[in-house]
């Protein structure tokens, strides 16, 4: 596919996503963590990058957030929704979820969200959550102890490019190849040419080594798993409090990772160790086993008297004798004994095999000395066979290692997404329970039905809104639908902002695909949304030019809009706002838009307005002790009565003067 195409991917972000093994599913998956795995791509990049693609698949090519107030309930939303995940992963995963225009999207995004709702939120899945993380790519790992090795100048830069960690010998001859073996443990040939070579050393002929990463470079493989066991323990763990299907043998991957060390190195086997630490203390054994030959002759030298004839001194002293003569002449048998037990001492403390204590025995039993001297080249040549035989057996256990760790490659990968795509589902599955959410029913704009049942505008019932200054519980439930262009009166401080933004929290949470909090609800399939909030104070000239020319440019928009406005009379004079908002409310009417206009002035707009404005009220029960009783849904096609007309109702009644009851007349 090509990568360009999808919103929000330039050309710099496309050559990173080209780095990953297969680009166009990656992205088209939607896996935010796998995309995130592309060099210098975030995850809250990769969230961006997995919406464009979401947005291309479905053709969703709209922009239904329309104004900021609407991107700021969006926000609310998915805040509310982060607030109960777990994992860094599910919280930018969770922004793939946009309010959408596409049906199809819609459609797929409920059905993922019905089976999350069917999720039990365990505080024991939880916890084990907490250690869950995407997989990473550890650094390369150098490799020093083997080389790949080829004639071929195209196979070179290849095999440069696809294992990294080996170095990339260049050869003419087999000569090349065995001075190579000299210098490497293990020498891996890629030209089929070679193929019957018989050279001394680890030499072998594979000219599909670079098919084959597992078996040439397993170090790769075990640093991944080296480096990712915490979260790979964790997601085995999330999976049995949860009680998932793995993807993976948990019993196989546990014992795997039992057999490999923090720095990717096989651990467990004795014999592995066994070389590993004879290698180590070389030095140490050849020191030790010095020391035990000097004491052993140093005793034997007290013990005995040496007489030397005086010609036989004086032959020795014209000779230039050292007392190393005279070991071998008078102390051969004690200097052979105390030569055998460092040789003994010596293959005890670094546990030689029989043929290694061969080698063992060319470093000590040279010409006597007192103190004994060892063999350096003999000790360099034991460095040297153990050194390899260690190596070769690290390999070969890293081999036997990474072909099981191999089988469980990509059922990790799918272990891990199933854990963090769980904290995912069980954050919407708290969000629903937290809220006494409900799936909605969003339906087609054209759909029959009456206005409360079906088809155009919005339906809620018992609907409480997260967003108020409140606990939730103690929000009182409304009940509100609207189809076509509708006033919202009420009293001050009735719950018209609050409705509305509950309005708008509902049809955002059902656009996204997500429950809503009411126990029922049908939501039109908004073109988009356009919420403007209460204006602070009036605007002078410009600002007000500047938002008669934003609803200038509403009105001649596209069809299937919801339009919330609160109290727009405030930018200006009362008596022209009402003008205006009624020239408003023709225009969304001609358009079968479907709106909500919080005002006071609900009476005059339906006065200046050439249609019949359907007008809704929030009605006040009355005062008692000084605070409003209030019925929080709205009534249909009631005009509610303003707060001053409620005190002055309260004082006619409370006092018997003609003032107040003639200033009741005026309402």
């Amino acid at each position: 596919m090509e990568l360009e195409a999808i919103p929000g991917i330039g050309a710099k972000t496309a050559a990173a996503l080209r780095e990953l093994d297969d680009p166009g599913t990656t992205v088209e998956s939607g896996d935010v963590a796998a995309i995130a795995r592309a060099p210098g791509v975030n995850e809250a990049r990769a969230a961006r990058i997995a919406r464009g693609a979401i947005r291309r698949r479905h053709g969703d090519d709209g922009r239904v957030l329309a104004t900021d107030r609407a991107r700021e309930v969006y926000r609310s939303a998915i805040d509310l929704l982060r607030e109960r995940t777990v994992t860094d992963y599910a919280a930018k995963r969770l922004e793939t979820f946009y309010p959408s225009a596409s049906a199809s999207r819609i459609d797929e995004a409920q059905s993922f969200v019905e089976a999350a709702t069917e999720r039990d939120p365990d505080p024991a899945v939880r916890d084990a959550l907490t250690g869950v993380e995407p997989l990473t790519d550890p650094p390369t790992v150098r490799v020093r102890d083997r080389c790949l090795a080829t004639a071929d100048a195209e196979t070179l830069a290849r095999a440069e490019s696809a294992v990294p960690e080996l170095s990339v010998e260049t050869v003419e001859d087999a000569r090349d190849i065995s001075e190579l073996a000299r210098s490497y443990a293990t020498v891996i040939v890629l030209d089929e040419a070679f193929a019957g070579l018989d050279v001394e050393g680890d030499v072998h002929v594979r000219p599909d080594a670079l098919e084959t990463p597992a078996e040439t470079v397993p170090e790769r493989l075990l640093a991944f798993f080296a480096a990712n066991r915490e979260r790979l323990e964790a997601a085995a763990a999330v999976h049995e409090a949860a009680d998932l299907s793995p993807a993976a043998d948990l019993g196989s991957l546990r014992d795997a990772l039992a057999r490999l060390d923090d720095d990717g190195t096989v651990v467990g086997d004795a014999e592995l160790e066994r070389l590993t630490a004879a290698v180590d203390d070389l030095d140490a054994a050849v020191s030790t086993a010095e020391s035990v030959a000097d004491d052993r002759l140093r005793e034997a030298i007290r013990e005995r008297d040496v007489t030397i004839e005086g010609t036989d001194f004086l032959s020795l002293v014209e000779q230039g004798a050292r007392v190393d003569s005279l070991l071998d002449r008078e102390l051969a048998d004690e200097y052979d004994e105390a030569i055998a037990r460092a040789r003994e001492q010596f293959a005890d403390a670094l546990r030689l095999e029989p043929e290694e204590a061969e080698l063992a025995e060319r470093v000590f039993g040279g010409d006597p000395s007192f103190p004994v001297e060892h063999d350096e080249s003999a000790v360099s040549r034991l460095r040297t066979e153990l050194s390899a035989a260690r190596d070769r057996r690290a390999a070969r256990l890293k081999a036997e290692l990474a072909s099981d760790l191999g089988e469980l490659r990509e059922p990790v990968e799918e272990l891990v997404r199933d854990a963090l795509e769980l904290d995912v589902e069980l954050a919407i599955a708290r969000f629903a329970r937290d809220f006494d959410c409900v799936m909605p029913d969003v339906v087609e704009p054209d759909a029959e039905g009456e206005p409360e049942t079906a088809g155009k505008g919005f339906r809620i019932e018992d609907g409480r809104s997260p967003l108020l200054d409140v606990a939730f519980e103690d929000a009182e439930p409304i009940d509100y639908a609207v189809s076509g262009a509708t006033l919202l009166s009420g009293v001050n401080s009735g719950g018209k902002t609050s409705t509305l933004d509950l309005v708008a929290l509902v049809v955002v949470l059902a656009q996204m695909g997500m429950p809503v909090p009411a126990a029922s609800a049908t939501v039109e399939r908004f073109e988009e949304v356009h919420y403007y909030a209460k204006s602070q104070g009036t605007l002078d000239a410009g600002a007000f030019e500047a938002t008669l020319r934003d609803f200038g440019d509403l009105v001649e928009g596209a069809d299937g809009r919801l339009v919330l406005v609160d109290e727009l009379e405030s930018i200006t004079e009362p008596g022209a706002s009402a003008k205006i908002i009624a020239g408003i409310l023709e225009a969304l009417d001609e358009q079968d838009a479907t709106a909500v206009f919080v005002s006071h002035l609900a009476r005059e707009i339906r006065d200046a307005a050439d249609f019949d404005v359907a007008v809704d009220g929030i009605e006040a029960a009355g005062l008692v002790d000084g605070e409003l009783r209030v019925n929080r849904s709205p009534r249909k096609g009631h005009l509610a009565r303003s707060t001053p007309e409620l005190i002055v109702e309260k004082l006619a009644g409370d006092r018997d003067t003609e003032f107040y009851e003639s200033l009741l007349e005026k309402f």
